[in-house]
């Protein structure tokens, strides 16, 4: 059985947390200079990078170092790309309108507010959520078979992920695209093949955790709190309710699967 060291992971869980705080905290002073909080978004994946960074260079010495370097280096290539993708996506727009929603019920200042219900909660969440990226640099011993079947099911969702952000953004190029749902690739086997391809790359990391059952059982609320994330929070759930007049969604829906691929249902089937 590996060993696992728990006071080293103990003492990098603060600086982890550091981590965390430092890029929200940078983010927020650059939103409220320019006044858009939307940029919060970006912050998301670069703080998972930052939290893979401090902790690849807090478990010197204790874990295996080919885990520790995998492990930072799928959470780095997961973070950079969201964070890109999201930023150019929203470059030369305005406020994005669910923070301009909330926002605007702000009982005193909307940065204050902005700063207590966003920043430091989405801190916490990157904090929560990287648990398996933590907990498996401090693992010892060569990795074995679920480690590397943990690799391949990153290399999935990370598939789904920039291949269904790509055929998005071809999609809404086109004018003669304007207003319409896109339903094709592969948005014509899930709604959400972003939303999907998190799922499968926070599970795959969480398998790279399972190398150590103490590690695996630290991290398991991460993509747990991901998933519920992805389909019962500020994923699937709140984009499904903003898009849910949109005309042609309603048949869209009915004949495509809410979240785990497949194929396309007859058009009079009821959505999922």
């Amino acid at each position: 059985m590996n060993a696992f060291a728990w006071g080293a992971f103990a003492a990098g869980l603060a600086w982890s947390a550091a981590a965390a705080l430092a890029v929200m905290l940078v983010t927020f002073a650059v939103a409220v200079r320019v006044g858009v909080h939307r940029i919060v978004d970006v912050a998301w994946g670069i703080g998972f990078t930052a939290v893979a960074a401090v902790t690849f260079a807090a478990s010197t010495g204790h874990g295996d170092l080919v885990r520790r370097l995998l492990v930072t280096a799928l959470t780095a290539l997961w973070g950079l790309r969201l964070a890109v993708h999201i930023a150019r996506r929203g470059r030369g727009h305005g406020e994005d309108p669910r923070y301009e929603a909330m926002l605007a019920k702000a009982p005193g200042s909307r940065n204050a507010y902005a700063l207590r219900k966003v920043y430091l909660l989405q801190g916490a969440l990157v904090w929560l959520v990287s648990l398996p990226v933590q907990a498996a640099q401090y693992v010892s011993g060569p990795p074995s078979a679920l480690t590397w079947a943990g690799t391949a099911l990153w290399v999935v969702g990370l598939g789904f992920e920039a291949v269904g952000d790509a055929q998005l953004a071809r999609f809404k190029a086109d004018p003669a695209h304007r207003g319409a749902i896109m339903d094709r690739g592969l948005w014509a086997w899930t709604r959400h093949p972003n939303y999907f391809g998190d799922f499968c790359v926070w599970w795959g990391l969480f398998l790279i955790a399972c190398d150590s059952p103490e590690a695996a059982a630290v991290s398991v609320v991460s993509p747990v709190v991901m998933s519920l994330l992805l389909t019962q929070g500020s994923g699937k759930r709140l984009l499904e309710r903003h898009m849910a007049d949109r005309p042609g969604y309603a048949e869209y829906a009915a004949r495509t699967s809410g979240f785990l691929p497949l194929p396309p249902k007859g058009s009079g089937a009821a959505p999922s």
